[in-house]
């Protein structure tokens, strides 16, 4: 039985019984209770439960000596954040303007139909959560749905029973060069126009993108995948989790300029210029995982 509690917004946290305390208490010794790392254990008690339950904010709020006000904020501020319970797999379906005059509309109601729910509700056997969001970041490819942080691109009606089916399978079985969900892109820096990319260091499989970053007078360089949609990164710097750093061009040395601010965190965002036309911009957050794609 499940009660609510603690918000009175439209976002409630909601109470669940089934909390496991030694759980709870594990993720935050593997985080060492860092007040740092509150994204990452956020993230961990998120993918345990789906969501983030009462229990396990006060929890965290008392183990890593934070208030309980200052860990509702993150878990609130970060769209990836849920204070309800989610479905086995997230549906999230793009209808800003890009995707809107593609037929987003369209698209949206097809999932409706065929998930028997509206965008917001979870259907009654909690497989599937629906959301919608005004912009994904890739316009130049709308209609755009992601499921389970894959991004699909120029969706359309007829196409989305087979990807609620691939969804009920998994998608672990994708194959880079024949799925396509996954599109590597190459970038340069919009200073000089030198390449980005690593050809001695891959992540996923292909070459990296390799920026210099800047933290608290501490240098160091940053390593990310070149797939689009991949959140993997290296970095020889200890980055705490909410962090703002600075890119620079490892070739020209300057400092990468951000025009535009992250519309999921305000942090700014920073531009790469994609071979080929076209700008990805990347949010220089620590631990927001919003990145926007235009290609023209």
């Amino acid at each position: 039985m499940k009660q609510e509690a603690f918000a009175s917004s439209s976002d409630r946290v909601e109470v669940c019984e089934d909390v496991d305390v030694t759980n709870i208490l594990r993720i935050l010794e593997k985080h060492n209770e860092d007040r740092g790392g509150l994204i990452a254990i956020l993230e961990e008690i998120q993918g345990e439960y789906g969501y983030l339950p009462e229990e396990a904010l006060r929890i965290v709020s008392d183990r890593s000596r934070r208030s309980l006000v200052d860990v509702y904020g993150v878990a609130t501020f970060y769209r990836s954040f849920s204070l309800k319970p989610r479905g086995k797999h997230l549906v999230c379906a793009c209808l800003g303007t890009a995707c809107h005059v593609r037929g987003a509309p369209r698209i949206v109601e097809e999932l409706k139909q065929q998930l028997g729910i509206k965008p917001g509700e979870t259907t009654p056997d909690k497989e599937f959560t629906l959301e919608t969001v005004n912009c994904l970041g890739a316009c130049a490819l709308g209609p755009v749905v992601v499921i389970d942080g894959h991004y699909f691109s120029k969706v359309r009606k007829s196409r989305i029973g087979q990807l609620l089916d691939e969804a009920r399978k998994g998608f672990d079985g994708a194959e880079i060069g024949k799925d396509k969900r996954i599109f590597p892109i190459s970038v340069s820096c919009p200073h000089c126009n030198r390449s980005f990319m690593d050809e001695t260091s891959a992540i996923d499989g292909y070459p990296s993108i390799k920026v210099n970053i800047s933290h608290n007078h501490e240098e160091g360089w940053l390593r990310l995948s070149c797939l689009y949609g991949s959140h993997n990164i290296s970095t020889d710097l200890d980055i705490p989790d909410s962090t703002v750093v600075r890119f620079h061009c490892p070739h020209c040395g300057v400092e990468i300029p951000c025009t535009s601010d992250c519309s999921m965190c305000r942090a700014p965002m920073v531009p790469m210029l994609v071979h080929g036309g076209g700008v990805v911009k990347i949010c220089s957050r620590r631990g927001c995982k919003n990145h926007m794609l235009d290609v023209v």
